[in-house]
């Protein structure tokens, strides 16, 4: 997995990230961005286009040195400045509440440690403080999450870790963040194990 991991699934990756059809979907995720921001999972930098213009600077993490020839030169063009960390997001350096936002698109699929990673950040959150997520999950429907099962094991090598099965809104909730505002659908013209989707807003009570 050497030669794919390097060269061929950062292409991969982006590729599936500049779809259309998430164009909308990260501008209405990332709307509601404020105060000092941090990014985990920041990948290629799909993001950056997308934050509104009253952000003016974020801290970003991603521990993924392959996707540094994609990520590097959209910061280096980016609109607003990039504070770029290469950090695991469930071991974040930073002091507790210190962000008012951070920021996870298409992230809590692939990090292995998802639950540590939500307690972390619930811990550098400030209280009243937001998470604001775009992620792809277990699908309500028995016979599609049954096909998630299936083909999960396959999935993951060729996706960078990426899990077709969490349960998004429940880790979540059990990492003591509660959604305030919540869509789940699935994206159109997505094949449905991969496009079951969480858009919304959990705040740190």
């Amino acid at each position: 997995m050497g030669f794919y991991h390097h060269y061929i699934f950062p292409r991969v990756l982006d590729l599936a990230m500049s779809s259309p059809m998430l164009h909308e979907p990260r501008d209405r995720t990332l709307a509601p961005a404020r105060g000092r921001i941090l990014e985990i999972g920041f990948g290629t930098g799909r993001n950056l286009t997308h934050y509104p213009p009253t952000v003016k600077r974020i801290e970003a993490i991603d521990p993924d040195l392959d996707l540094d020839r994609l990520s590097l030169p959209r910061i280096a063009k980016a609109p607003i400045a990039v504070d770029f960390h290469h950090l695991d997001a469930a071991h974040l350096p930073f002091e507790d509440a210190r962000f008012h936002t951070v920021v996870s698109t298409f992230t809590l699929c692939s990090i292995p440690d998802v639950v540590h990673a939500l307690a972390e950040v619930r811990r550098v959150l400030k209280p009243g403080g937001q998470l604001l997520f775009l992620e792809h999950g277990r699908a309500p429907d028995p016979a599609v999450a049954r096909w998630q099962d299936r083909l999960n094991g396959a999935w993951m090598p060729l996706a960078g870790g990426c899990h077709l099965n969490r349960p998004v809104r429940r880790l979540i909730e059990d990492a003591g963040l509660a959604p305030r505002a919540l869509q789940q659908y699935y994206l159109a013209r997505t094949p449905r194990f991969v496009g079951f989707l969480s858009e919304g807003v959990a705040v740190r009570e």
